[in-house]
């Protein structure tokens, strides 16, 4: 299984940023193999987007899972469709929130948070 965490960082310390299509990085965790991937986010500089970008990127890097704080309606939707869980995430390292996964403690995303789009956040 391969887990997606959106990041401030490249480190597993590093912590978690709860925007997905405007993170810095994402960082895979391989369950099989337990090892880490650290890709850039393709999105973090569209500008507009960014959501959609970034939910590309993870079904190309074929993710099953993703830990976040929130999706945009569109990435919502992308990730949704493609069978791919998202996960709540909170302020705390990559190690962290992948425990809290392992363990239970993660709720997974049912539905979208609101549309950024046209209020150039990022």
């Amino acid at each position: 299984m391969k887990i997606a965490v959106s990041s401030k960082g490249k480190d597993v310390q590093d912590t978690m940023d709860l925007r997905f299509g405007r993170c810095e990085y994402f960082q895979i965790y391989d369950t099989e193999n337990k090892q880490f991937q650290i890709i850039e986010n393709n999105g973090k500089s569209a500008e507009g987007g960014a959501g959609i970008a970034a939910a590309q990127q993870i079904l190309d890097e074929k993710i099953d899972a993703i830990i976040t704080g929130n999706l945009g309606p569109n990435a919502f939707l992308i990730l949704k469709k493609a069978g791919i869980k998202a996960y709540k995430g909170e302020n705390g390292s990559i190690t962290s929130a992948l425990e809290d996964l392992e363990n239970g403690k993660l709720s997974e995303l049912t539905e979208a948070g609101k549309s950024h789009q046209g209020l150039n956040i990022g």
